[in-house]
C-alpha cells in the first residue's frame, strides 16, 4: 500500500496535431493556440453559424478545437468487423488507439496482457455520437452494433476484451472531473491488490 504508483506509459490525442507526449509537450511549451475554423470535412461552418447568439439552431461562433484524422481508424488491426466499426463512436476508436500507443511506449506488449490482472478506468463524459445517431436515425441502419457502438460503459468494456483483460473495468462519468476520478480508482485498484497493472 505505500508502493508509489508509476504512470509507464502514455498516448494521447490533442487538437493542434498533438498525438504524442512529446508533441503535446511542445505544443505547451510553445504556447501554440490549437483553435482554428471549422474544418470543411467537418462540416458546413456557413450552414450554422450565426453571429446572434440568439440566433435558433445557430452557433455563433466559426472556431474550436479539433483532432486531426478523426476518421481514419484500422478496424481490422482491432479485431472488429466493417459494420461494427461504423457504428463505434470516435472515442471508442480513440480510446483503443492510444491505449496500444501507451502500451507500446511502456514496453508491454499488449497481446502478453491476456489474462492479466489489468485494470481498465476510462473517464468518459459525452455521448455527442449517440445523439447525433438518434437525431438522424435512420431505422433500417439501427443493429446489433448501435447500443455498444455509442455507449460509454462499453468503452471500458471493450478495452478490456479486445486484450483479455481480467482486472476491473469501468467507465467512470463524473462529468469535468471524469479523468480524475478515474486515475484515483485506477491507483486504489492497484494498491488493493485488485489490479497489477
Amino acid at each position: 500500500t505505500t508502493e508509489p504508483i508509476a504512470i509507464v506509459g502514455i498516448g494521447c490525442r490533442f487538437p493542434g496535431g498533438a498525438d504524442s507526449p512529446e508533441a503535446f509537450w511542445a505544443l505547451l511549451r510553445d504556447g501554440v493556440d490549437a483553435i482554428e475554423e471549422v474544418p470543411a470535412d467537418r462540416w458546413d461552418v456557413n450552414a450554422y453559424y450565426d453571429p446572434d447568439p440568439d440566433a435558433p439552431g445557430k452557433m455563433n461562433t466559426r472556431w474550436g478545437a479539433f483532432l486531426p484524422h478523426i476518421d481514419r481508424f484500422d478496424a481490422a488491426f482491432f479485431g472488429i468487423a466493417p459494420r461494427e466499426a461504423m457504428a463505434m463512436a470516435t472515442t471508442q476508436r480513440l480510446l483503443l488507439a492510444v491505449r496500444w500507443e501507451a502500451l507500446e511506449r511502456a514496453g508491454v506488449a499488449p497481446t502478453s496482457l491476456a489474462g492479466s490482472r489489468t485494470g481498465v478506468f476510462v473517464g468518459i463524459s459525452t455521448t455527442d455520437y449517440a445523439q447525433r445517431q438518434q437525431r438522424h436515425a435512420d431505422l433500417d441502419q439501427v443493429d446489433a452494433y448501435t447500443g455498444t457502438g455509442s455507449s460509454s460503459s462499453v468503452a471500458a468494456g471493450r478495452l478490456s476484451y479486445v486484450l483479455g483483460l481480467q482486472g476491473p473495468s469501468m467507465a467512470i462519468d463524473t462529468a469535468c472531473s471524469s479523468a480524475l476520478v478515474a486515475v484515483h480508482l485506477a491507483c486504489q485498484s492497484l494498491r488493493a491488490g485488485e489490479s497489477q497493472l
